[in-house]
């Protein structure tokens, strides 16, 4: 019998080194970063109170790459030490949108299977005082790492009383630090001032990589993922550079040049060239945006559409009043009622966060400031994305047809 699957083994040696979950020998580049954060958690090593650490920084810049790297090298080296015993509990908030959501999580993470408590019932205060307890009952110090913990919005409770639990006689036997990673450079002024206080007692910021930076990680990842030989020069270069040029994202260069290889080897190609690298970067950039499409509410859809709708007329970068025009001339076209100005301005806010949208300030003097918006994606892509995600999505099939009755999609 033929066989249907063969392994493809002409680009890769490893290519789980290019992969999110790959965890280096060293971190590359982040050499002050790390001497900082290490500064932060020496009352560790101590036997003191932890510091509460505040971490922000684009996508892809290495924050959590960062942390990982050093709460495995934390927990190590303080076993020397007697008087010292470390728990670190990491929780991802992306799916978590308050307080409430987040302390249930963290519950359920420190107790046994089939004693979880339901997300939904207690009043908040109960479901803090449940954490409190099984905080206690591990005793020593504590690190609670919440990546993305910007997902939780304003309603920010649990970081004003996390980090004070001790203080107020929440907490006898343990000692907890709060460790908050953010890709929301704004998330810290939405803070409540008591937060900002607590939460962000030390913090760090994670600037983006340039692109000799992310030259220097690629070739410290494709000796480890890629086989001898299977690169072209240059491509590593390109790779960073095209990086460099949109976000700065380690994560992004990685992406390209790992989807690249699957390129090329696919092809039956033995060697990852440019041209791989550019059929990446398209794939890649729609991906993007199809992504981010997904997430969005009707009236964040209906905002993209009415940006796409501008740049196809060549009137981008456009200001915020022009494109609630366009955008409250397509609520008109699908009997959508329209939200007020301010309410689309968070919106396009959302789109620039998730990379689908940039925004350039624009100082006016006397007037105030104001932003300009523009795709921050090839038109191309932004089109096709558009188009698959609403062939896709039969609950906005509105939104498809009054894009195909302004000529937009």
């Amino acid at each position: 019998m033929s066989r249907r699957f063969e392994r493809k083994q002409n680009i890769f040696r490893n290519k789980d080194a290019l992969g999110e979950s790959y965890q280096p020998d060293r971190i590359e580049e982040r050499d002050e970063e790390i001497e900082e954060y290490m500064d932060a958690l020496q009352p560790v090593v101590d036997g003191w109170e932890p510091n509460n650490i505040f971490l922000y920084g684009n996508t892809g810049v290495g924050k959590t790459a960062v942390t990982d790297y050093l709460m495995d090298q934390l927990q190590e080296d303080v076993t020397d030490y007697d008087d010292v015993d470390l728990s670190v509990i990491s929780l991802n908030c992306k799916t978590l949108n308050s307080s409430y959501q987040v302390a249930v999580e963290l519950v359920n993470k420190l107790r046994p299977a089939g004693g979880e408590i339901s997300s939904t019932g207690y009043p908040q205060q109960t479901v803090f005082k449940k954490l409190y307890e099984e905080l206690d009952a591990i005793g020593g110090t504590i690190l609670i790492i919440l990546d993305e913990v910007d997902s939780i919005g304003g309603r920010d409770e649990l970081l004003y009383e996390l980090p004070r639990a001790r203080a107020n006689g929440y907490l006898e036997s343990a000692k907890v630090g709060v460790i908050g990673i953010s890709n929301d450079f704004k998330f810290r002024e939405q803070l409540d001032p008591r937060v900002q206080d607590t939460l962000c007692e030390r913090e760090l910021q994670f600037p983006p990589y340039d692109a000799p930076e992310l030259e220097n990680i690629l070739s410290s990842r494709a000796e480890v993922a890629i086989a001898e030989g299977a690169v072209e020069n240059g491509v590593l270069n390109y790779c960073a550079a095209l990086a460099a040029r949109d976000s700065g994202s380690a994560r992004q260069a990685l992406d390209l040049l790992r989807l690249a290889g699957e390129i090329a080897e696919n092809q039956g190609d033995d060697v990852i060239v440019e041209d791989h690298v550019e059929t990446a970067r398209s794939r890649l950039e729609q991906e993007r945006v199809e992504e981010g499409m997904r997430e969005l509410t009707t009236h964040g859809r209906l905002a993209l559409l009415a940006v796409i709708s501008k740049a196809a007329k060549e009137e981008t970068p456009c200001r915020t009043r022009d494109i609630y025009e366009e955008y409250t001339t397509l609520c008109e076209s699908s009997e959508t009622d329209t939200l007020a100005q301010r309410s689309l301005h968070n919106h396009l806010s959302d789109l620039r966060m998730l990379g689908i949208l940039s925004a350039h300030e624009n100082r006016s003097g006397s007037r105030g400031n104001y932003y300009s918006y523009q795709l921050d994606v090839p038109f191309t892509s932004a089109i096709e994305a558009m188009s698959d995600v609403l062939r896709l999505d039969g609950e906005i099939q509105t939104i498809r047809e009054i894009a195909t009755m302004n000529d937009v999609v």
